[in-house]
């Protein structure tokens, strides 16, 4: 090589070792290839391929990223390889190529030749690593942002005025279980990407969404993109198979809208006021979709003092046991009853709806459920005792209850302890919580079933996965919610009464006892009478009653009703 051509290789390869030192620039790439490009054409190559491999499984399925830094389009044949293995066990090879109408490289150019090569490499590699140590810490394993992303995304956002005009989300795919039960891992995942994408593409680059696990998701966007989010969270639409079939989705998501001028200084000052929204709205009080608010913050503390004054009133026996006749429709007989809990505290009743919920959102529910099915067995045991007339009472248990694997086991325990016939009670699971996997809540009902306890699906239609429910799980009795029974003076052909006529029928033929609650009028019973529904709950009978008024329904026998 003479001394011009030594001259401009050490100045080309002095920049190429500079450049390399840089990761991560696209300009500096494009530099680095212009010079590629140079020194292949200085030592007659025809073409350069880089492969990066992350680990040798993936060199042994040829699954690599393939880079062409250089390609006169004349083939040729490989005449020098070098590979470079690092600890992390990444692999990166470089072939350079040559046609055979050249002449063959020296020895002397070959060094110069490999020298670029490995320095390249060197460059190549640590690019790549970083990209992986990037997705490894910001990504999940399937390729979802994860929350660090998030948080990352919080703490470049730290300026006053960053993120005016934001919104942040945290939700939640209501019932996603149930798609992975009906279409199998596949098709959730399916479904699960094409939703996450959409909201994606919503945001674009003016903001993030990333993945908290499961079916959980925080996102930043901008305010005019809010109505569509919301809307598609309401009611979306995605492929489950590449068959183009396609199944519905909702969610529950929690609103903080950022404040102009807003500082980040910790990112949980945005995560926390996301999560307490969502927390209020995955109960369902406010509608599937709440804005943060003050208000919010008064009701977290109103939260606290709940939890914290429960045990106490637990053990001092504020809770008592409300009892609501369920009645027979075509006698006009009590035939059961549900057990309705009131707390009695300083006097005063505080209403179920201040109470329940936060108990709902702890295992403290649990425990207050096995309360009052201990009180429920005491009263039933103390009415065949003193042989006064006794019927079949319902106990409302949380869904919280399902991770506890000796459940029926302490269910049953109860029972016994009152030594009450298992016929005389009924437990009743309410259809909108069904975050559990139904082959969990089947095993339960068939355990109770076993043991001659009646079980009961409560609200029966509030949720799109009401179909599911009762074809999964072998329920006893069918308690369908009041938003199906038709109003007064109603036709009978309104899409309401159809429904309803068709959910008794249905009902009916599955061989399930079949209860409306909500009932009201006299023209409501007649309704259910005439379609056949022989069970009914609601004011026209009675209101929820403390035992001492309930036991002298029970002497009463049957309502007498101006019908």
């Amino acid at each position: 090589m003479n001394a011009e051509r030594e001259l401009k290789f050490y100045k080309l390869y002095e920049k190429l070792a500079s450049l390399t030192q840089i990761v991560n620039q696209k300009f500096e790439t494009a530099e680095i290839e212009t010079i590629l490009g140079e020194l292949s054409e200085m030592f007659r190559l025809s073409k350069g391929i880089t492969h990066f491999y992350r680990n040798p499984a993936e060199e042994q399925r040829g699954e690599g990223e393939v880079m062409i830094s250089y390609d006169t389009g004349k083939g040729g044949v490989p005449v020098h390889t070098v590979t470079f293995v690092t600890r992390l066990m990444s692999i990166t090879t470089m072939t350079v190529y040559m046609t055979e109408d050249v002449e063959p490289l020296t020895e002397e150019e070959l060094f110069k030749v490999d020298l670029a090569m490995r320095t390249t490499l060197a460059f190549i590699s640590r690019n790549r690593l970083q990209v992986i140590a990037e997705e490894l810490a910001f990504f999940d394993d399937v390729g979802y942002r994860n929350i660090r992303s998030f948080f990352r995304y919080l703490t470049w956002k730290s300026q006053p005025g960053d993120l005016d005009g934001k919104i942040a989300l945290n939700y939640n795919i209501r019932h996603f279980a149930l798609v992975n039960e009906e279409y199998g891992r596949e098709g959730g995942d399916m479904a699960l990407r094409n939703h996450y994408k959409h909201i994606d593409n919503i945001i674009g680059k003016t903001g993030m969404v990333a993945r908290l696990g499961g079916d959980a998701f925080v996102c930043i966007c901008n305010q005019t993109d809010l109505p569509e989010i919301l809307e598609f969270l309401n009611d979306a639409v995605v492929l489950v198979n590449p068959n183009g079939q396609t199944v519905r989705l909702s969610a529950c998501a929690g609103v903080f809208q950022i404040p102009d001028g807003f500082v980040v200084h910790n990112p949980n000052d945005i995560m926390g006021k996301i999560l307490h929204a969502y927390q209020i709205a995955k109960i369902g009080i406010q509608g599937n979709i709440v804005f943060y608010s003050d208000m919010l913050l008064t009701d977290k503390e109103r939260s606290k003092r709940i939890l914290k004054m429960f045990p106490e009133a637990l053990q001092n026996g504020e809770f008592h046991v409300f009892y609501q006749p369920k009645v027979n429709t075509l006698t006009n007989e009590i035939c059961g009853a549900e057990a309705l809990c009131r707390w009695f505290h300083d006097g005063k009743i505080i209403p179920p709806m201040d109470f329940i919920p936060v108990l709902e959102e702890t295992n403290e529910i649990c425990q207050l459920d096995f309360h009052m099915l201990d009180q429920v067995c005491g009263h039933i045991r103390r009415w065949l005792d003193e042989g006064k007339r006794a019927v079949r009472v319902s106990v409302n248990l949380s869904r919280r209850h399902m991770t506890n694997p000796s459940l029926v086991e302490s269910i049953i325990a109860i029972i016994d302890k009152h030594n009450v016939p298992h016929e005389y009670i009924e437990i009743e699971l309410t259809e909108t919580t069904t975050d559990v996997e139904f082959k969990e809540l089947r095993h339960v009902v068939e355990a109770l079933q076993a043991q001659n306890i009646c079980t009961s699906v409560d609200d029966f239609g509030m949720g799109y996965s009401s179909l599911n429910l009762i074809r999964v799980v072998p329920w006893n009795v069918l308690k369908v919610d009041r938003i199906f029974l038709p109003v007064d003076d109603e036709s009978m052909e309104s899409a309401r009464s159809v429904m309803f006529r068709h959910v008794i029928a249905m009902a009916k033929e599955l061989g399930l006892e079949c209860i409306v609650e909500g009932v009201e009028t006299p023209a409501q019973l007649a309704m259910l009478r005439q379609i056949g529904c022989e069970q009914a709950q609601g004011y026209l009978f009675d209101k929820p009653l403390p035992l001492e008024e309930f036991e002298k329904r029970l002497d009463m026998v049957r309502y007498t009703l101006n019908d």
